[in-house]
């Protein structure tokens, strides 16, 4: 089992531009750094390369490309990733059974619920003795690699 700490940033992976731009703004509005991706490509290549990792990811299921269920499946084929906590968002009216095949810790319905967004954050990203809010362009980490523009 990975026991690398994870830093309090919230990855989002979500295709939908509008989608992901009103999560993040969520996030962001609670004091959360947010690293907001497009594709499950580009989070497996950003977390492969960064350190340290997020603490929670919010992760669409159906999207182009990489979709949810692969990037899962990746995520777990890798050490380093597997235990970072995934929150499933999605549309789909099945989403309960869906999700409790992926070993996943939350799930949201489109659209989301702020409050309970911000209620699962609270659970896996728990923060650190002496967390702050995240000021505008500042970077989690150790400056390993800045986050995408």
């Amino acid at each position: 089992m990975n026991t690398a700490p994870h830093y309090h940033y919230i990855m989002i992976i979500e295709d939908a531009r509008d989608e992901r731009d009103a999560a993040q703004l969520i996030l962001e509005d609670d004091g959360y750094h947010v690293i907001a991706v497009a594709s499950g490509e580009e989070a497996l290549a950003y977390m492969r390369m960064v350190d340290p990792l997020p603490c929670m990811i919010l992760l669409d299921l159906m999207m182009h490309g990489t979709n949810g269920w692969e990037f899962r499946t990746e995520q777990l084929r890798d050490a380093r990733l597997a235990s970072i906590p995934i929150v499933v968002c999605s549309g789909d009216g099945r989403l309960p059974e869906k999700a409790s095949v992926l070993g996943i810790v939350g799930q949201l319905e489109k659209p989301i619920d702020t409050t309970a967004l911000l209620a699962l954050v609270t659970q896996h990203c728990h923060r650190a003795e002496g967390w702050h809010p995240v000021a505008a362009g500042e970077q989690p980490g150790n400056g390993r690699r800045a986050a995408p523009s």
